[in-house]
């Protein structure tokens, strides 16, 4: 089967770029990667943060780029990442009320367009990155996430499918790839293990939510070491016409994140990736 390049979310290894972001990336680079997709900038400039990637042998292949940083100040944000070199800009998360269900969500579509339209002037593609929220039912039954891209034209908005949360959210995540065919430039490869219905997801994630009753466990694994089924989906995207996967590991228990980025890493090498 045909592979492709395989990057890692930075986010993954955040607290070792906040340290050292060059010595970060030469990490990533000797694991085995071959791209990087950004989460901050780490106080360093465009031009750094470009000269770091580059020097490392790297691609910096993408940017996960706050909704609300984004609507602040559109083209100078855009500019600064069109400086790293960024070809995919991704909206990466929603707060609570922002989201699916909410009185702003109508509006934040609107807003989505128009920073695509933003970074498409600018020779960046925009995906979107979901998570389990916007697979809320609209009141036509379609998916919130089929809404937004059945609204936004498929050349100014495409995916980037978190295969975790669309586990999570009860839907096949090779199946949801495949249904986006064209469309899936960029794919999360993410593992996790769910026990009965945890309360503490979003907390994993560094999100301040209201204490919910827990009866269950959530946790992200290293690709490979969690519930998913790997083979269909990197078979799935390969289909989908991607171009690259990305491992993104929110939260690493019992080892470091750059020991888990490693195991990620040497489980898709064992496949033949």
């Amino acid at each position: 089967m045909k592979t492709l390049p395989v990057a890692v979310q930075v986010y993954s290894v955040r607290e070792d770029a906040e340290k050292d972001f060059a010595g970060t990336m030469k990490k990533i680079k000797e694991i085995g990667y071959d791209g990087v997709e950004l989460a901050g900038m780490y106080g360093l400039s465009p031009a750094q943060i470009k000269a770091a990637i580059q020097e490392a042998g790297l691609e910096a292949v993408s940017a996960h780029v706050p909704f609300q940083e984004l609507v602040a100040d559109m083209e100078g944000v855009v500019s600064q990442y069109q400086e790293i070199g960024v070809k995919y800009i991704a909206i990466p998360y929603l707060m609570e009320e922002d989201r699916p269900g909410g009185e702003k969500f109508g509006r934040n579509v609107e807003l989505f367009e128009e920073i695509a339209k933003v970074c498409k002037a600018h020779g960046i593609q925009t995906l979107y990155h979901n998570h389990d929220f916007e697979f809320m039912k609209m009141p036509d039954g379609r998916y919130a996430l089929d809404y937004i891209y059945d609204t936004i034209p498929g050349d100014l908005l495409q995916t980037e499918i978190d295969t975790c949360w669309v586990n999570v959210a009860g839907e096949n995540p090779a199946e949801y790839i495949k249904k986006y065919t064209g469309r899936s430039p960029v794919v999360h490869l993410k593992d996790f293990y769910k026990e009965g219905k945890p309360g503490n997801m979003y907390q994993l994630i560094g999100t301040q939510v209201e204490e919910q009753e827990s009866h269950g466990v959530f946790e992200f694994r290293p690709v490979g070491s969690g519930m998913q089924d790997f083979p269909s989906i990197l078979e799935a995207s390969v289909e989908a016409g991607a171009h690259w996967v990305v491992v993104e590991q929110d939260q690493s228990i019992g080892r470091s994140p750059m020991e888990a980025i490693t195991m990620s890493r040497e489980y898709l090498k064992g496949l033949g990736w």
